[in-house]
């Protein structure tokens, strides 16, 4: 993984040292709240709903023990014990004292972390597939390419007070796993049929109060043109993108009103003033930054699949979690295993100091000291020996983290919600909690098969409720808590956004009209291999309007 030059730990630290002033001076009363919300937003501090809350960076979801550790650290002496994984790979904290916000930023700084860009109108945290670098269908690792985009988007002078936030996210393979068509701009890297690596090119892809599914304004980018190009996409958002209206001022907005053939046409006009310049990548850097993600030597370990055989026989759980949570790694001897944060009843993407601290130790003796963190808010190990996977199970379980529901109903994804966002209309942990008891049963998750239910306490969508399978809209009707409920959204290579089915669900309903819904899917899935995406895109809306809403949806 990338590790910081004299320069990173400079800017870091020089940085640490301006916010430390700023918090001074803010706890002295000599700036206001709204002097201080702009400099607090650049260096990931928000003003939620009871306290401050601090938003850490994890480039690209790429974590090592030590850092775990210090995660695990801030938790148990600053917060109450615990963080919270988010949907950005990132990781916050909802309860630190703002006069410790800069002793915090010291301990990050001291071991190559930061939260610098996690919020504000900026180029945000780029993200990539949880599986780079370790994935049997990667083209090759996206992770280089993602470092170089931090590199150059930190505090980049042209691109520091945009119209709104910009994300962008890189992926490797042909399964999409980083959800690049839901972003800013998103890059997937390929290669053509010469065998060179390039990119192709989607932009305007977003969610929130107007969900679009990204353009691709390229289909094949010379990976030496990556920076002239993107930075070219960027100088036409800052340009023309919407300063009056916030609820506009996504590029996606400027995307649909200026059309994509207009809009590709002025990326195109600025990127032939931009390829020949100092941005183009030299073919020596590339490889340089590629070197600090050279995957681990990794040693035959022939014996992994004998050992697993006899183990299975003893065990269902582990069986269980064999299917769900281990999936296939480019060395046959190895395996990428999921730490699921969705236990049955627990609040997704939560983990405590303890088990932080447990999964450093884990990654550092089995796992070739490498964490990554997931878009779905879960953790990865990329690297395990076959022969060590009932060890690594065996550790999970005694840190209570061995679910075996990656993909399944219950491994839902939820942002925080009314219960800590200043912005929500409604609970979302609560409900993901509710539907994640009814359907705890192992077996019958596993006869329903894959399902992404995703849950959103408010319309900015931080849950990716429009691109679940089945998506949870908590919204406000005269005073209560209401929720919406999509159906057919998909964040993958065949994205989708999620259709509204029909009235919303009171907090005392919701679970049942979810039951309602996956019991209509099985009773009318052609085979039982087909999927709850694939039936619903076969069948379409109405047997689940008529499941749930009965003459209702008849007369509609």
């Amino acid at each position: 993984m990338y590790r910081y030059d004299e320069f990173d730990h400079g800017f870091v630290k020089a940085r640490v040292a301006e916010f430390r002033d700023q918090v001074e001076r803010r706890l002295a009363g000599e700036i206001t709240e709204d002097q201080f919300k702009p400099l607090r937003l650049m260096n990931g501090v928000y003003l939620q709903l009871h306290a401050y809350m601090l938003r850490i960076a994890i480039p690209y979801g790429t974590l090592n023990s030590r850092q775990m550790r210090m995660l695990a650290r801030i938790a148990r002496v600053y917060d109450k014990g615990y963080g919270h994984f988010t949907t950005r790979q990132n990781i916050q904290f909802n309860w630190p004292a703002l006069s410790d916000i800069p002793a915090i930023l010291d301990d990050l700084a001291s071991v190559e972390m930061h939260a610098l860009q996690t919020s504000g109108n900026c180029i945000r945290n780029v993200t990539a597939d949880h599986f780079a670098g370790a994935a049997a269908d990667e083209v090759a690792d996206p992770r280089p390419y993602a470092e170089i985009l931090r590199q150059w988007s930190s505090v980049h002078p042209e691109f520091s007070y945009l119209p709104r936030k910009f994300k962008i996210a890189v992926t490797g393979a042909e399964r999409d796993r980083a959800a690049i068509q839901v972003h800013d701009i998103g890059l997937h890297l390929k290669k053509n049929a010469e065998g060179e690596l390039g990119f192709a090119v989607y932009v305007g892809g977003g969610q929130g109060r107007t969900p679009l599914v990204a353009k691709k304004i390229r289909d094949f980018l010379p990976e030496a043109d990556m920076l002239s190009y993107v930075t070219a996409v960027m100088r036409v958002y800052n340009l023309n993108g919407r300063r009056d209206n916030k609820y506009k001022a996504r590029i996606k907005i400027l995307v649909h009103e200026t059309g994509t053939e207009e809009l590709t046409r002025w990326v195109e006009a600025e990127f032939a003033a931009l390829k020949d310049s100092e941005l183009k990548l030299p073919e020596a850097d590339i490889r340089a930054i590629e070197e600090y993600f050279s995957p681990p030597a990794l040693t035959a370990r022939p014996e992994g699949d004998q050992s697993l055989t006899a183990e299975q026989l003893d065990n269902r759980n582990f069986q269980a979690w064999l299917r769900r949570n281990v999936v296939t790694h480019r060395h046959p001897d190895y395996a990428a295993v999921t730490i699921s944060l969705k236990g049955i009843g627990e609040a997704p993407g939560d983990a405590s100091d303890a088990q932080m601290d447990a999964i450093a130790d884990i990654a550092e003796e089995l796992a070739f000291d490498e964490i990554r963190v997931t878009h779905e808010q879960n953790l990865v190990l990329p690297h395990v020996a076959r022969a060590d996977l009932k060890t690594v199970y065996d550790r999970l379980v005694a840190i209570g983290l061995e679910t075996a529901n990656a993909g399944l109903v219950t491994d839902i994804i939820a942002c925080p919600g009314l219960d800590y966002c200043a912005l929500a209309n409604a609970r979302s942990i609560s409900v993901a909690q509710e539907i994640s008891r009814r359907f705890a049963s192992q077996e019958r998750q596993e006869r329903i098969g894959e399902l992404k239910l995703k849950i959103s306490g408010c319309i900015n969508a931080c849950g990716h409720h429009h691109v679940g399978h089945i998506g949870i809209l908590g919204v406000e009707k005269k005073g209560a808590e209401l929720y919406q409920v999509t159906l057919g959204g998909s964040g993958d290579e065949n994205t989708s956004i999620g259709e509204i089915i029909g009235r919303g669900f009171g907090p005392e309903e919701i679970t049942d009209a979810i039951e309602t819904i996956v019991e209509t899917y099985l009773g009318l899935r052609d085979k039982p291999s087909e999927t709850f995406l694939e039936a619903y895109r076969r069948v379409g809306p109405a047997p689940f309007k008529e499941a749930l809403y009965g003459s209702q949806a008849k007369a509609a």
